[in-house]
């Protein structure tokens, strides 16, 4: 039997490491940026740092906007020519309507393309990619790949923690009076993205060094009840304080593969420069 060849489609929300970002079977399709009526394509023809100035210098927040149906039947189409099948690993849809959009391009073309949803994003999507591309050279069959990627996605864990209220204030999330009593009293909320893909509030803690601190003792636990074998520390444009916490994490959880990874620009906008968040997977 041939093995079947097989591509990995993903969008701009996840986190690539060097090598996925050269692999010839992985294609991103990017997130849209939109700024003072300008669209710009995440990862492309905006940088972090122009992201950044953006952010602390307009009024107005960026906006994102999910991908088109056409950019991904044209990518379905192209891919066609070369491969047997794709995997497209996408975030939560309860944060995107990038599936939506991934489904309805597949839906347009004579190729078969299994559509996973992460229940997440960033690093969480990473280990899917990374796992994908490992069955797939073992020529697993897609459909068993699918339903392995799909189990694999519910045992993804996350804690985030927000750089600053103001993006939230300014993207009309927080009121004006919310805003000046977290700012006086110093608040920094806990975000986590839970088995269903929804983003909540976890805890709200006073002062950035407590809620570190609280981040590394939920990430502890986790890892004294169960399986965890990596974990990845994603920032917005903060690596020392990334670094900082691999520091807290190895003195605390010893023999853990630690990965550090900026935080894509899509996601920036939502969570704002001085973000930092855990990504691993109970096994």
């Amino acid at each position: 039997m041939v093995k079947k060849k097989i591509a990995i489609v993903t969008d701009s929300t996840a986190f690539l490491t060097e090598e996925l970002r050269n692999h010839p079977d992985v294609y991103v399709v990017p997130i849209i940026i939109i700024s003072n009526g300008k669209e710009y394509e995440d990862g492309g023809d905006l940088s972090s740092e122009q992201l950044y100035e953006i952010i602390r210098n307009e009024k107005e927040v960026p906006k994102t906007s999910q991908p088109s149906v056409g950019r991904f039947t044209d990518l379905y189409e192209l891919l066609k020519e070369n491969y047997d099948a794709a995997i497209a690993i996408h975030v939560s849809n309860k944060l995107s309507g990038t599936i939506s959009s991934s489904t309805s391009g597949k839906d347009q073309v004579d190729f078969e393309v299994e559509v996973i949803d992460s229940y997440s994003l960033s690093f969480s999507i990473t280990t899917l990619i990374q796992k994908g591309l490992e069955l797939a050279e073992r020529d697993v069959q897609l459909t068993e790949i699918a339903n392995e990627l799909r189990a694999a996605a519910k045992q993804s864990r996350n804690l985030i923690l927000l750089g600053s209220l103001e993006q939230l204030y300014k993207g009309g999330r927080m009121s004006g009076a919310q805003f000046l009593l977290g700012n006086f009293l110093k608040i920094k909320p806990i975000l986590s993205i839970n088995e269903e893909g929804e983003l909540g509030l976890l805890e709200r803690i006073r002062s950035e060094k407590k809620a570190t601190t609280k981040i590394v003792s939920l990430f502890r636990k986790s890892c004294e009840e169960n399986s965890v074998k990596q974990v990845g520390i994603m920032h917005a444009n903060e690596l020392h304080k990334a670094q900082d916490l691999k520091q807290r994490i190895e003195q605390q959880v010893p023999n853990l593969d630690i990965i550090i990874g900026e935080i894509s620009s899509s996601l920036i906008v939502h969570g704002g420069e001085g973000s930092l968040a855990l990504f691993w997977n109970e096994e």
